[in-house]
């Protein structure tokens, strides 16, 4: 799973929900909002990391039942099949399934879920030109949706779907689904990629505390190291996970402006703000003692082992820390520890004057012109559909009509509500803004270039270069 609030590149140029003005007073705000978010996340749970293939189905319908009162208006669809893809699985496409169940319910459609890999656009690829294109599927990446517009696989969102839009959600969200002013997705999940998650029985014993700064959390990590326990988990074989240190490291020392220009390419990595970003990478990856198996168990450990690593193993685990975004959570329940009290969290530390937030999301869009296929667009823009969502857990929404109640604790309601209340103020991640060739592909792109650099954090200048070459290509500009 990749969501997380990550941000996009918006109508008017700039990437991101937000200008820069008054930046850093909300992002302060938004760090508070992103520590909150984890620790009920870590109580809910959230969706798996795995990628099995194969298609599963929600169970079939037999014919339309009837909805609330209040309930959205859907047309009747009985006999009509839908196809939808997206990268979940496990508990968080179990949860999914459940909105697809009740859309069943209440048009008489069957639909068909299926769960796919993160190089979206391939496989997409590969369906349309087999003459067997998905109704509607679930992006997990911006970049990747101003590509399927371009190659005119997309359908625009017709005049219902974009009444609930309208209703629902603010400028920001509509905004990154958008291209040239014609709306062709809804945002229908948001998470947040900026989390530090921690052992508490390491940190206890090393006597460490939650570190709010960079240099701080160098100094912390040199503790629990001296206390005989790796500080630091890295899941580098899942190249977005490099991608996601160099976003936080940069969004915070660079800035929202200069974070901006990168996501466009409107400046080039051999910037120096990127070499200023990777050399305080360096700090981390430079110290074999720091990461679990050093740089090359780093770059050949898979995500969810990374989380695995910090949360088994009693009292001496083979790392004390593990970043990524509240998805974590899920990660954590496969293991014994207990989330709160094992497991804590705490939010990426200030590089610059603030914390980071990064966030991401997976935006639904229509690649047939189908009234089952808009009806399904329209359910997934209304707070009928969220509501599902909202209340299995583990999910964020950013509908802004979804009632705080729908959230299954008070926590995870606060989190709701500071969401909504941040309103366009966020950023979005900057490799899921990048077409996907240079964003988005394993073993290519930035993904590998990273890898790399993990391997040899010297070598900054040539890290620069390389990721110049790849993106100038991928952006053609």
């Amino acid at each position: 799973m990749r969501t997380t609030l990550h941000h996009r590149r918006t109508s008017n140029g700039s990437s991101g929900a937000a200008s820069g003005t008054g930046w850093a007073g909300r992002r302060a705000r938004r760090t508070a909002v992103a520590f909150a978010a984890a620790g009920a996340l870590a109580l809910t749970g959230c969706g798996g990391e795995e990628k099995p293939g194969g298609a599963k189905e929600t169970g079939g319908a037999s014919g339309a039942t009837k909805a609330p009162a209040d309930a959205l208006p859907l047309p009747k669809l009985d006999g009509e099949s839908l196809q939808v893809i997206a990268v979940w699985t496990g508990a968080e496409a179990e949860n999914f399934k459940k909105v697809l169940k009740e859309f069943e319910n209440r048009t008489g459609a069957k639909v068909t879920y299926v769960p796919t890999q993160d190089a979206m656009l391939t496989y997409l690829g590969s369906k349309i030109s087999g003459g067997t294109p998905p109704d509607v599927a679930l992006l997990q990446q911006p970049g990747a949706l101003k590509q399927a517009v371009a190659k005119k696989w997309l359908k625009p969102l017709d005049s219902t779907t974009q009444a609930q839009l309208d209703k629902n959600y603010t400028k920001g969200w509509k905004d990154i689904a958008a291209v040239d002013g014609t709306q062709y997705g809804v945002y229908y999940k948001a998470a947040n990629k900026s989390l530090i998650w921690y052992n508490t029985k390491v940190f206890e014993n090393a006597g460490a505390t939650e570190p709010k700064t960079w240099p701080e959390f160098l100094k912390t990590a040199e503790t629990i190291s001296q206390s005989g326990v790796t500080p630091v988990s890295v899941g580098g074989s899942d190249g977005w996970t490099l991608t996601d240190w160099f976003e936080n490291v940069y969004l915070s020392q660079a800035g929202p402006e200069k974070y901006d220009q990168l996501a466009q390419h409107k400046i080039k990595w051999t910037d120096p703000s990127v070499k200023e970003a990777l050399t305080t990478l360096g700090q981390l990856f430079g110290k074999e003692n720091y990461l679990v198996g050093g740089a090359k168990g780093a770059v050949g450990t898979p995500f969810p082992k990374s989380v695995e690593q910090v949360f088994t193993g009693g009292e001496t685990p083979k790392g004390a820390m593990v970043f990524e975004g509240d998805f974590v959570a899920v990660n954590i329940g496969q293991t014994k520890a207990e989330l709160g009290t094992d497991a804590k969290v705490f939010p990426f530390p200030a590089v610059g004057a603030e914390s980071p937030v990064v966030t991401g999301g997976d935006v639904a869009v229509a690649l047939k012109d189908t009234k089952a296929a808009k009806a399904l667009m329209t359910f997934l823009a209304s707070t009928d559909a969220a509501k599902i969502s909202a209340g299995a857990g583990g999910f964020l929404s950013p509908n802004k009509s979804v009632d705080p109640s729908a959230y299954p604790n008070d926590t995870l309601r606060d989190i709701a509500k500071s969401l909504i209340d941040a309103g366009d103020d966020f950023r979005f991640d900057m490799s899921d803004q990048a077409p996907q060739s240079f964003g988005g592909t394993p073993g290519k792109g930035e993904w590998k270039i990273l890898q790399d650099f993990v391997r040899n954090p010297k070598d900054v200048a040539g890290t620069q270069q390389k990721l110049e070459t790849e993106a100038a290509a991928a952006y053609k500009n």
